[in-house]
């Protein structure tokens, strides 16, 4: 059985702050793209600020009780882990996508994809772990080791879903971060798919002891995805319901590959940072 609660009144403090500085940085850039109703205002350089606010608050988090920055997950470790994470989205992926596909819900046409393959890998790759990597330093490098001190890898699992979904939230209601399909539909896949890919990006964390594979995770979701999924599929007439970060078909894989890595739970050891 996972143990209970170990949560001491220090620990729960650091959380807290973390919460309140991750959150109020964010209500910044929140209002800023949220009166634009857009993420590409300023040409997406607020997303990327956005973007860098949990790991900012997790930074000063650190500093604030510990006077340095060390637990983060800084070290490479084994490569491993980078692998299975870079290359698991993509296997989610292509079954959501391949189902939808095969099903007439969407139409593959790779004409649509003008960029080279190498150019697309190499340069999309460092491009896109260069913004993951600001979320990850807060949602993985702190928050994940933090609520594992303290709670079961379940709990952990879980609360960094439901937090990293409802921190996107403001923006699908207020941007134009969502599906096209409605908010309250939008909302309930991405926060199902969120929650699904924070149980493989809990264990990842857990497991290396490293922040490098929730990035690289983070980065091949973000550039796969978004890069190239949605991009080559054409709509054939409700295609929006089933692709993309806000469709069923995705909400679906990541939540199957959450149930998988849940039933790894076992191999993760208490991870102190």
């Amino acid at each position: 059985m996972e143990s209970t609660s170990r949560a001491t009144p220090r620990l729960k403090q650091e959380l807290a702050t973390y919460l309140l500085l991750t959150f109020g940085l964010s209500s910044i850039f929140y209002y800023i793209l949220g009166s634009a109703h857009t993420l590409g205002l300023g040409g997406g350089r607020y997303v990327l600020m956005l973007m860098w606010c949990p790991g900012t608050s997790a930074l000063l988090t650190r500093l604030i009780f510990q006077k340095n920055v060390r637990g983060e997950g800084w070290a490479w470790g084994n490569s491993k882990y980078e692998l299975l994470a870079y290359v698991l989205p993509i296997v989610y992926a292509v079954v959501a996508y391949g189902a939808v596909w095969l099903a007439g819900l969407g139409k593959p046409d790779t004409s649509l994809f003008h960029t080279s393959a190498p150019r697309f890998v190499l340069l999309g790759t460092v491009i896109s772990t260069m913004s993951a990597l600001g979320e990850e330093l807060g949602w993985r490098g702190f928050l994940v080791p933090k609520l594992a001190e303290g709670w079961s890898f379940t709990t952990t699992a879980l609360v960094s879903g439901i937090i990293w979904s409802s921190w996107h939230v403001p923006l699908i209601i207020a941007a134009d971060y969502n599906g096209g399909t409605g908010a309250p539909y939008s909302i309930a896949c991405f926060v199902v798919m969120v929650i699904g890919i924070s149980f493989p990006l809990a264990w990842i964390r857990l497991r290396s002891r490293s922040v490098w594979p929730a990035a690289l995770l983070h980065a091949s979701h973000n550039l796969y995805i978004q890069g190239f999924f949605d991009r080559v599929t054409v709509d054939t007439g409700h295609t929006k319901y089933w692709i993309g970060e806000f469709g069923a078909a995705l909400a679906i894989t990541a939540a199957i590959t959450g149930f998988i890595f849940w039933k790894l739970r076992g191999r993760i050891e208490t991870v102190s940072s």
